[in-house]
């Protein structure tokens, strides 16, 4: 390995922790979307005011995280490979309407009164689950471009 290799990787160390924490949480959040859903018929029960409230936490933890660490570096334009920053500019908006749903279940259900909230979880919780299968899809597509573009930028230096 050259001096540049290695300066390359070192460089992107960073990155991979980011990454590996990312889909920690993701993984978290998704194990807790299960857990709730398999509660369905849901119930005013202590276990079912106690799985959404963890996952209502776990969903805020990874859309921070996915904002913070991956979507905002595009947005502030940090990114230089031009193919990833197109794609990035491309779904950012799709991404931010996403968020903003995401919020917005948050601040639904992270502190209400399950008995008040119970008529429109199952409903509410589906239509979450189909955006955030859109947001891993588009989450994927540009971590492996990613992925892609930097393994192409090492071969080519």
């Amino acid at each position: 390995m050259t001096a540049d290799q290695g300066t390359g990787l070192e460089r992107r160390s960073p990155s991979q922790n980011r990454l590996t924490g990312l889909v920690a949480s993701r993984n978290e959040t998704l194990a807790l979307y299960a857990e709730l859903a398999r509660l369905r018929p849901f119930t005013a029960e202590p276990i079912t005011a106690e799985a959404l409230q963890q996952f209502c936490q776990a969903l805020i933890d990874y859309t921070a995280s996915a904002h913070f660490q991956l979507y905002r570096y595009v947005a502030e334009r940090r990114e230089r490979r031009a193919a990833v920053r197109d794609v990035a500019e491309s779904i950012y908006p799709r991404i931010s309407v996403i968020t903003d749903k995401t919020l917005a279940f948050n601040d639904r259900y992270a502190t209400a009164e399950l008995n008040a909230c119970l008529p429109t979880l199952a409903d509410d919780l589906s239509q979450l689950g189909e955006e955030l299968a859109d947001r891993l899809h588009h989450l994927v597509c540009l971590l492996v471009l990613g992925v892609v573009a930097g393994v192409l930028d090492e071969l080519f230096r």
